[in-house]
This record gives C-alpha cells, sequence and structure tokens, in this order.
C-alpha cells in the first residue's frame, strides 16, 4: 500500500475517511495487516504529506493509532495526551490538520481502562498530573450513576468506562465550541467530527457519530 498523495488526498472523503479506519481497525482485530514497505513511504513522504484524519488519542502504550487502525506514514496525524483531551493548543494542531493540510477526518479516540480517567475519578494528586486530571473531572461529574461515592472510583471499571466515553463526548462537544475553524468546516461538510471508544480487551473501536 503506498503513502498518500496529494492527488489521493483529494479524493479522501469524510466518509470515506471514516470508513477506510473502520476497515483498518478490522484487519488489525483479524491480525491482517495492509502489506506496506515503510522504508519505500519514507521516501514517498520526505518532501510532503497528505494525511486523511487526525486522531486525538490517549497516550496509553496500548492504544496506538498506527497500529489499531493499520494505517502507515504519512496517512494521519496523531494527537496523544493522557485522558484525550482538548486545550488550546491541541485545537491549533487540529486546525492546522484539517484546514492546512487537508485531512477530512477528526476522531476523538478514548479506551476501556484509561489510566487518567481512573485518576480523575480517584481525585489522583501528583505534581502537574493535579491539574491536567482536573480537565476530565467534568466528565467524572457528568456521569450520574452509581450515586455512591464507594462506587464512583477506579475499582469499578463500568464506571471508568462510562466517564471514558462521557469524556469523549464532551471532547467533541469542546471541539465544536470552541474552534471557529473547525466549526464551520464541519458544518460546511469539509471535515466529520466522531467519537471512538477502543476495547483493550478485544482490539475492537466502537465509533460514536
Amino acid at each position: 500500500m503506498k503513502a498518500h498523495t496529494k492527488e489521493t488526498q483529494s479524493t479522501m472523503t469524510p466518509e470515506k475517511s471514516l470508513r477506510f479506519l473502520k476497515e483498518g481497525n478490522q484487519r488489525f482485530q483479524n491480525n491482517l495487516k495492509a502489506h506496506r514497505n515503510l522504508l519505500e513511504q519514507v521516501n514517498d513522504t520526505s518532501e510532503g504529506q497528505f494525511p486523511f484524519a487526525t486522531i486525538l488519542s490517549c497516550i496509553d502504550s496500548r492504544v496506538s493509532s498506527e497500529l489499531v487502525f493499520d494505517q502507515g506514514l504519512g496517512d494521519i496525524f496523531s494527537i496523544r495526551i493522557a485522558g484525550n483531551f482538548v486545550n488550546q493548543d491541541i485545537l491549533g494542531s487540529m486546525e492546522f490538520g484539517c484546514k492546512l493540510a487537508g485531512t477530512k477526518l477528526i476522531v476523538v479516540l478514548g479506551h476501556t481502562s484509561c489510566g487518567a480517567i481512573k485518576g480523575a475519578c480517584d481525585n489522583a494528586e501528583l505534581g502537574n498530573l493535579t491539574a491536567m486530571l482536573r480537565k476530565i473531572k467534568p466528565a467524572v461529574n457528568a456521569v450520574i450513576e452509581p450515586k455512591d461515592d464507594n462506587l464512583r472510583t477506579s475499582k469499578n471499571l463500568n464506571f471508568v468506562d462510562s466517564v471514558a466515553a462521557k469524556n469523549v463526548e464532551l471532547t467533541m462537544k469542546r471541539i465544536m465550541a470552541e474552534s471557529e475553524v473547525l466549526a464551520e468546516m464541519e458544518k460546511n461538510g469539509e471535515v466529520k467530527i466522531v467519537g471512538a471508544m477502543y476495547d483493550i480487551n478485544s482490539g475492537a473501536v466502537d465509533f460514536i457519530e
């Protein structure tokens, strides 16, 4: 499989881009990688890059977007931060990826058993991590059930995963609310913004459109 060129990127639509990722995840789950010559892709992308998707994901070592979606060099912009939330810098990176570099799809990718989500649920405090986890607290507070504080901790994995999914939802809303550039592109059909949850037990990605 060749690296994307300006010509192939121009044929991509938001819907086609999403289909490419879904097909890539199916290959990943079935352990069937697309054939790629990575050194050839290094050469092909040496003078330019033409990715089709921008993916915001967690830093978790088990959730590499290139691997779980079976993509090669030059295919996606990969933004990674613990808890896959957005701030001004990340929004700027997304705007660059979509408006200037031509990606057609933004994916906010959360995952099950997320350590950052667990930390937010437990009100963990450690150096700069304390301030970072506060950015995830709105998702913790938005999940109403269970009401018993003893069940609203990292020990309750169902609660953790519910918070992770809510965090994806709130992050998508923040992108639309805080980036006029991306909101306009989405309104005009130039990009699509979707959420997704990766299951660390199965390797499957469940998309939230």
